[in-house]
Parts: C-alpha cells; structure tokens; sequence
C-alpha cells in the first residue's frame, strides 16, 4: 500500500538536498522538533517533521531504497523493547533511550527544575513518596493497559481521556478496576470484561519490566497536572494544562542532561559510521 504522506515528505527531502549538503533528521511530530533542535547543530543537520512514527519509518525507507546518504530518523521506542520484536531495523534507525521522548524529560534533571519552579516546596516535602517514583508506580497501571490493547488489538482509546474519574487527587492513588472502566467507556468497548483484563495484565506484571519503558510520557503529564492541583501544589487547572506542562520540561532541558543518554552516544557512533555527515553540536 502506497503511503502518499511518506512519499510526499521523502520527496521534500529529495528537493532539500539540491541546497543543504547535511544531514536530514527525522523525528515524529513537532513536539519533538522542538527539542531537538536545541541539540542540533543547526548548519549541519536539519530537522524534520514525519507527523508520526510510522511515516517517519517509512521516510527512511524510501530514502535507503534509492542510496540516499545522510538520513537519520528517531523515533519513540514505545513498547518494542519489552516485544522484543521491532519490525523494522536500520542503522539509520535510532530509539529514545525510555518509552518515548516525555518519558527521557521526566527521567532528567529537568524534572527538579520543572518542580521547583511549579510545585509547593511545602507539600512536596510533605508528600509521602518521592514524586517521580509515584508518578512511575501509578503510570504503569495505565501503560500496562496500553499495552495489553496493543497485544490483544482492543483498540482501546486513550486519547482524550479524563485521569480525574479514576486517579485520587490528595495522593494521586489509582484504582485499577476503576481505570479499566473508564477507558472501556470511553472507548465504547462495552462487551468487554474488565477483570479478565486486569488477570491479564497482572500476567504481563509477573515479569518486572523496566517501567520507564512501560510508562507513557503524556500520561505521566496528566498525573503531575493533577498532583500540582492539590497534592504537591496549589495551581488552578487552566494554569496546568498537559500542553503547557510539556512545553515548561521542554525549556527545563539543558543540552548537557542530553550528553549522558544512551541516545546521544548512539548518534555519536551514528556520526563516525556516516562522516561527513554531523547531527550534533560539538558540545551539546
């Protein structure tokens, strides 16, 4: 099947080579863009938008079919790491180091930064747990959710999805059953039975997975929109949206927490393999 959108970004390329003789970065969406030309040098490498994981694959692969040289694309690894099973593979073909790009941010320094300029020192301190590790402890549930719908085609939906019917906003506690209510609701999956799912997905819990490539980074954004709310803040609702808390950790990312991931010394070795051709800047 012809992907018209891919073909179409492939051939902007095609025409771009004409006039930049660098490399062309792809990524997903803009959100990424956005940080990754922070960590670019810009008049070596440009970045490109694919508008989702699968055009940005399908880029590079009508890209290597005609010799094309100087392509990279990073894409979220999203669960292929647990699958162990990624359909495709390229040398030119690069995963975030965690579940996706959200989920490297909030593995960062920028995480303290973020919450000290937004959270309440005082409740933080109060708080019983340490913030991230709750975020993780509570975002498995739904990312194992995900997951289970992915392996067994539910096509279940999250997009969309209101965290406040099933997360408790005094310590940010979550009811399973309740979860699985909510998002087969939401996804008018009404014939399906929510305690054969939570069985199956305590199956999946049995072998002690890396969270951080369980956890969806969006949904650990609607967690701390929440918990900023009450439990470890004071801030109103419209001041916390999920967009402005993404865009807020994407300028709390300094080009140096990029230098001790394991994506930065991929693209390191990227770059030896494929010289002329430059991603990064001579320091970061």
């Amino acid at each position: 099947m012809i992907n018209r959108d891919a073909n179409r970004r492939a051939n902007q390329i095609r025409l771009r080579r004409d006039k930049f003789l660098g490399t062309f970065l792809i990524v997903e969406g803009t959100s990424d863009k956005l940080i990754y030309e922070r960590l670019v040098n810009s008049k070596k490498c440009e970045v490109v938008v694919a508008n989702s994981k699968f055009n940005a694959i399908e880029i590079l692969k009508i890209l290597e079919q005609d010799n094309f040289k100087g392509i990279l694309a990073i894409v979220d690894a999203d669960f292929s790491r647990l699958e162990e099973n990624q359909e495709f593979t390229s040398d030119n073909l690069l995963l975030t180091d965690d579940h996706d790009l959200e989920m490297m941010l909030i593995k960062s320094p920028a995480f303290e930064k973020f919450l000290r300029e937004r959270g309440s020192e005082e409740k933080i301190n109060k708080f019983p747990k340490d913030i991230r590790e709750t975020l993780l402890e509570v975002g498995q549930e739904i990312g194992y959710l995900r997951w289970h719908s992915l392996l067994e085609n539910l096509s279940l939906k999250f997009e969309e999805l209101n965290f406040n019917k099933f997360i408790n906003k005094k310590n940010l506690s979550l009811d399973v059953l309740i979860l699985i209510t909510t998002v087969k609701n939401h996804s008018q999956k009404l014939s399906l039975q929510e305690q054969e799912i939570q069985e199956k997905i305590n199956q999946l819990k049995k072998n002690n997975h890396d969270l951080w490539q369980v956890c969806c980074g969006h949904d650990l954004i609607c967690l701390l929109s929440i918990a900023l709310c009450k439990a470890i803040g004071s801030c109103k609702h419209t001041e916390v949206e999920t967009e402005i808390l993404e865009r807020e950790l994407r300028l709390a990312y300094e080009g140096s927490f990029f230098l001790s991931t394991h994506l930065y010394s991929l693209i390191k070795v990227w770059e030896n393999k494929n010289l002329p051709y430059l991603v990064l800047l001579e320091t970061v």
